[in-house]
């Protein structure tokens, strides 16, 4: 099979930009991030929210500023995180008014690591450029990051209607989803270019074009990858809900990550009534763990079940065991260096149970329908132990924790110390 089949391509060397200490671009790995859905204004939910994310594996966290309440309690918000020893760095997200509260609520401009405007609603008319302009400025002097971000729900509608007025009148027409293509990159690169004539260096500029079909946002990136060294935020804007959001924005983006396009990410996911908002981390991360360009949690390999699997023991431990790993990930990032390496296998039958169990770090082979009441367990490719009983379950998950604590725990400071000696 052709490397490029099975590799991907070359990682696209973007700019590198500094965002409250993570940085995007350069030589950095693929930054996870996400949105709150929060009313801003309420301090105590949004922090509740973003501490959520941040626990939840999201380095960079977007907030909505769109009123002076919510202006106001950004401060607020970035203090209360910090005492609780959560410092993921603080997005504001501006559309129409943005230049105004940024001039009005010089704390909050200050207290935000980035600040996200979109080109197309920054102002209208004779005050689209002015208005643009006050927020470089600030950014400017405050020494922050700016995400110009395009969307083609707010497209400049004066830049469109120029690249359509000009199509119409060449010899050899582009279709109009093409001149729609055009105008989104353009919107970018322009601003981008008057941006850094206004003073916001390189290092401060991120781009991204969002649409919500995926053949464009594929065709987008690509030319804008192919015209721009500025760093790239990925994101399928509206995906939808459930499996539809998911399907579609793993579609797309993988698709340009493969080909090295992208330095950060946004899984925009429609919550289920009453869902929990980080679950657009968690598919972020599975995404870039799955592709091979990240690992954040401990690999569960588990097989779909079939006619021999009619016990539902797998499908029970497997989720038990996924929904351990996750819960426990906050404590054993610090605890257990490169614990997110590991890989675990919860296989329902003999069939294809005890090879997969030697290919993870440790793995169970569980009895199919008809098979021995016995349990295989393989630790580092070898049989280790069988598990038998009613307690299968928690016999298993006691080994998997003994097996992080001896693999990845930290020798004592004794122990160091004798070693030392040695």
């Amino acid at each position: 099979m052709a490397d490029y089949l099975t590799e991907p391509f070359p990682r696209r060397r973007a700019v590198g930009v500094d965002v409250g200490g993570v940085v995007v671009g350069g030589d950095t790995p693929v930054v996870v991030q996400s949105m709150t859905n929060t009313d801003t204004a309420d301090i105590d939910g949004t922090v509740r929210q973003v501490a959520a994310l941040a626990r939840a594996g999201s380095e960079l966290v977007r907030i909505t500023v769109d009123r002076d309440e919510a202006a106001a309690a950004v401060p607020h918000i970035r203090d209360r995180l910090a005492a609780q020893g959560v410092t993921v760095p603080l997005i504001g997200d501006f559309h129409y008014i943005g230049h105004t509260l940024l001039t009005e609520h010089p704390a909050c401009a200050e207290a935000l690591d980035k600040y996200r405007i979109n080109p197309g609603n920054v102002g209208f008319g004779e005050k689209k450029d002015r208005q643009f302009a006050t927020l470089i400025e600030i950014a400017a002097r405050h020494g922050k990051p700016v995400r110009i971000g395009v969307n083609w729900g707010s497209l400049d509608q004066a830049l469109l209607t120029r690249l359509m007025d000009d199509n119409a009148a060449s010899a050899n027409p582009s279709s109009a989803r093409d001149v729609m293509r055009e105008a989104i990159v353009q919107s970018a690169l322009l601003s981008a270019a008057r941006a850094e004539e206004l003073g916001l260096g390189r290092d401060r500029i991120i781009l991204s074009a969002k649409v919500s079909q995926v053949q464009d946002l594929i065709a987008v990136y690509a030319e804008l990858a192919r015209r721009t060294d500025h760093a790239l935020h990925l994101g399928l804007t509206e995906a939808g809900m459930g499996s539809k959001g998911i399907v579609a924005s793993s579609a797309a983006l993988s698709i340009l990550l493969q080909q090295g396009i992208g330095d950060t990410i946004r899984i925009s996911l429609t919550p289920e009534p009453g869902g929990d908002r980080t679950r657009e981390v968690v598919v972020a991360q599975e995404l870039l763990q799955t592709m091979g360009f990240r690992a954040f949690v401990p690999v569960v390999a588990a097989c779909p079940g079939c006619g021999r699997t009619t016990s539902t023991v797998f499908q029970e431990l497997a989720r038990r065991i996924e929904d351990d790993l996750r819960t426990s990930m906050p404590v054993w990032r610090e605890k257990y260096p490169g614990v997110e390496a590991l890989q675990v296998a919860v296989m329902g039958c003999i069939v294809n149970g005890p090879g997969e169990s030697k290919h993870a770090d440790i793995g169970i082979s569980l009895p199919g329908t008809g098979e021995q009441p016995a349990a295989p367990v393989f630790v580092d490719g070898k049989k280790a132990a069988t598990l038998r009983g009613a307690n299968i379950a928690d016999d298993f998950q006691k080994m998997v924790a003994d097996y992080i604590e001896r693999r990845f725990g930290q020798p004592s400071a004794a122990a160091a110390t004798a070693d030392a000696a040695e």
